[in-house]
């Protein structure tokens, strides 16, 4: 059971597992950090705490960003996109975003 605004749920469409991903930006740079996975209780989380709360599709928890390393990320925002299948969440990031180390998940692998 979730306490997310009924609202904000009927406008979500998640995939099979319930889930939504969410494109993590930094307000400063406008850079992509991260791309994590939202059920309603990790955006309903979010949205309540400020702190970016997502659902780990490995370990099957929820994980507060930055719980363990420091690198913490500071909701300013979060917006769903027209189709409502996607969400922006806009963040002041602290430290990387990365698992890695890396400023962003896209740091390493340019492709063009």
């Amino acid at each position: 059971m979730t306490s997310l605004d009924p609202a904000i749920a009927s406008r979500l469409k998640r995939d099979a597992a319930g889930l939504v991903p969410a494109v993590v930006q930094d307000a400063a740079t406008r850079d992509v950090l991260m791309v994590g996975w939202m059920d309603d209780e990790a955006l309903h989380r979010t949205l309540t705490t400020g702190k970016g709360t997502y659902w780990s599709r490995s370990r099957q928890a929820y994980w507060v960003k930055g719980e363990t390393s420091g690198h913490t990320q500071a909701v300013r925002e979060v917006r769903l996109d027209c189709d409502g299948d996607t969400l922006l969440v806009v963040v002041d990031q602290t430290g990387p975003a990365c698992h890695t180390g890396d400023d962003t998940c896209f740091d390493a692998d340019r492709l063009l």
